[in-house]
């Protein structure tokens, strides 16, 4: 597994997580949602991702989108 799939799988656990919380437990959490979705919109344009660091720093090999 790259960087690039391992930030897309990592994503879209928080975003299922934060959905599943706000259902069962308190709306806020859909917050969690929410962060995540801004995160992925603005690393598009940016290219900076905190997860995509902490991956490298784990010792995935680069991907297209993440250097």
């Amino acid at each position: 597994m790259n960087i690039d799939r391992a930030v897309l799988a990592f994503a879209g656990l928080v975003v299922l997580a934060g959905l599943l919380l706000g259902w069962f437990y308190s709306p806020g959490w859909l917050l969690l949602s929410a962060f995540a979705g801004l995160n992925l919109f603005q690393a598009a344009f940016t290219g900076f991702c905190p997860a995509a660091m902490v991956f490298r720093r784990l010792g995935l090999r680069p991907g297209e989108a993440f250097r």
